[in-house]
C-alpha cells in the first residue's frame, strides 16, 4: 500500500473524524482511523459503533492499493504541524508500520490490521429525502439547546425527528426537551410520507453540525429501521438512532396565554448576562419583574452578591414577576432571528411560550422556576 495525498484534503477529512472516535477505548481498534485504497480513491472510515463517519478522496495519486488503521489522533496532530499544501507520501512498510514522509520530515506509525476494524453495511430501505443545508442546519442549532443530559430518561438525549402539516404544507420537525425547556423548529420539504420518525442522538446531531458548516454540498437523509444516513458529497454519516418512544410534546405547548411582553432581543440578552455576572452559577435565577413599559432583572447569590438592572418592554397586561434559569433563558434568546423577542406568559408558575417573529417556523417553551 502506497500513495501520495495533500496534506489540506486530508486533514480536512481526519478533521471530522476527530469527534468520532473514541479518545479512550476498551477497543484500541476504535481509535484508529482506516486507510483503504482501492477503485482510484482513497476511502476514509472512522466509527464508535454507533456513528459512522465516511469519505472518499479522489484527488490521490495511488502507487499500490491496500488498507491499514492507524491512530486518527495521532495522525490528525501530525498533519496540523505540517506546512499547509504539502504533499503526503504514505506506505505501509509491514502489517504493523505505515510510513509517511513530508519535506525532511519521516514518521513511522504503528498500525492495527484491517481485519479487526468494524464493517458497515450501507443500505437503506426507508425513502431518501433530499434538504437544503443551510435551513437544515438552522433546524438543529435551534433544537440542539434543549437536548437533555439526563442518561436515564435515554428518549431525552436527541432530537425527535419528524414529519408535520400546516395548511397544506409538509414540514420536517425537530423537537427536542430536557423537560425544563422544550425547542421545535420545523422546514418545509416535498411529500414524504415514507418517513419514519426517529430520535437523533446527541453525538450525532453535534457532529452533523459540524459537517454541515465546514460544507455546502447538497445534502440528503435515507432512513431505515434503526440507523439514519446523511449524505454530503463524498462524506457519508451513518448513525443508529435512539431506542425509545419520544413524548408527546404538544400537550406541553400553551395555547392560552394570553399576557404578552415584548423586548429587545439583545437588549435582554445583555442584560441578562450582566446580573448573572454576580453569580458564579449560571444556573442560578434571574428574577424578571414584568411592567407596562420595562422589565426589571435580578439575580440574587447567598454566596456573592446580587445585581439588578431595567430595561424597556411592552407588556400588556398588569405586573407580573416570574423567575427563570438564566442560562436557559440565555440560550433560547440566542437563537431567535428577530430584533424583538416575544414572551407569552400566563402566570408565575404555567410554562411560557416564546415565538421569533423572523421565523415562523420555530418556537420554544420555558417553564418558570421558583426561587
Amino acid at each position: 500500500m502506497q500513495f501520495i495525498v495533500k496534506r489540506d484534503v486530508l486533514l480536512k477529512s481526519l478533521n471530522f473524524v476527530q469527534g468520532i472516535v473514541e479518545k479512550k477505548n476498551t477497543l484500541p481498534i476504535l481509535s484508529n482511523v482506516l486507510l483503504q485504497l482501492k477503485d482510484k480513491k482513497l476511502s476514509i472510515v472512522a466509527t464508535d459503533l454507533d456513528i459512522i463517519f465516511y469519505d472518499e478522496i479522489k484527488n490521490v495519486k495511488i502507487i499500490n492499493e491496500g488498507s491499514t488503521t492507524t491512530s486518527a489522533a495521532i495522525l490528525y496532530d501530525i498533519l496540523r504541524k505540517i506546512s499547509s499544501d504539502s504533499e503526503l507520501n504514505f506506505e505501509l512498510k509491514s502489517e504493523n508500520k505505515l510510513s509517511l514522509k513530508s519535506e525532511r520530515a519521516d514518521f513511522n506509525l504503528l498500525c492495527l490490521p484491517t481485519d479487526n476494524f468494524p464493517t458497515f453495511v450501507d443500505e437503506f430501505d426507508g425513502q431518501e429525502i433530499s434538504l437544503n443545508n443551510n435551513r437544515f442546519l438552522k433546524l438543529l442549532n435551534k433544537t440542539r439547546i434543549s437536548i437533555s443530559n439526563d442518561d436515564t430518561r435515554h428518549y431525552l438525549n436527541g432530537i425527535f425527528l419528524h414529519l408535520s402539516e400546516a395548511n397544506g404544507r409538509n414540514f420536517l420537525t425537530g423537537v427536542a426537551t430536557d423537560s425544563h425547556r422544550l425547542s421545535s423548529s420545523s422546514l418545509e420539504i416535498e411529500n414524504s410520507t415514507d418517513f419514519t420518525s426517529l430520535i437523533l442522538p446527541r453525538k450525532t446531531v453535534f457532529q452533523l453540525c459540524s459537517l454541515l458548516t465546514e460544507t455546502s454540498d447538497q445534502l440528503s437523509m435515507h432512513t431505515s429501521d434503526n440507523k439514519v444516513k446523511f449524505s454530503l458529497g463524498n462524506m457519508k454519516l451513518i448513525s443508529k438512532v435512539i431506542d425509545g418512544k419520544f413524548p408527546d410534546y404538544k400537550k406541553v405547548v400553551p395555547t392560552n396565554n394570553d399576557k404578552t411582553l415584548t423586548v429587545s432581543s439583545k437588549d435582554f440578552i445583555n442584560s441578562i448576562e450582566r446580573v448573572a455576572s454576580v453569580s458564579l452559577d449560571r444556573k442560578e435565577g434571574v428574577k424578571l419583574v414584568v411592567n407596562k413599559d420595562n422589565v426589571q432583572l435580578s439575580v440574587n447569590s447567598a454566596n456573592s452578591g446580587d445585581g439588578n438592572e431595567k430595561i424597556k418592554a411592552e407588556f400588556n397586561s398588569g405586573s407580573l414577576n416570574i423567575s427563570f434559569n438564566s442560562k436557559y433563558l440565555i440560550d433560547i434568546a440566542s437563537e431567535v432571528e428577530d430584533k424583538n423577542l416575544k414572551m407569552n406568559l400566563k402566570d408565575s408558575v404555567s410554562p411560557v411560550l416564546i415565538e421569533d417573529a423572523s421565523d415562523k417556523n420555530s418556537y420554544y417553551v420555558i417553564m418558570p422556576m421558583k426561587i
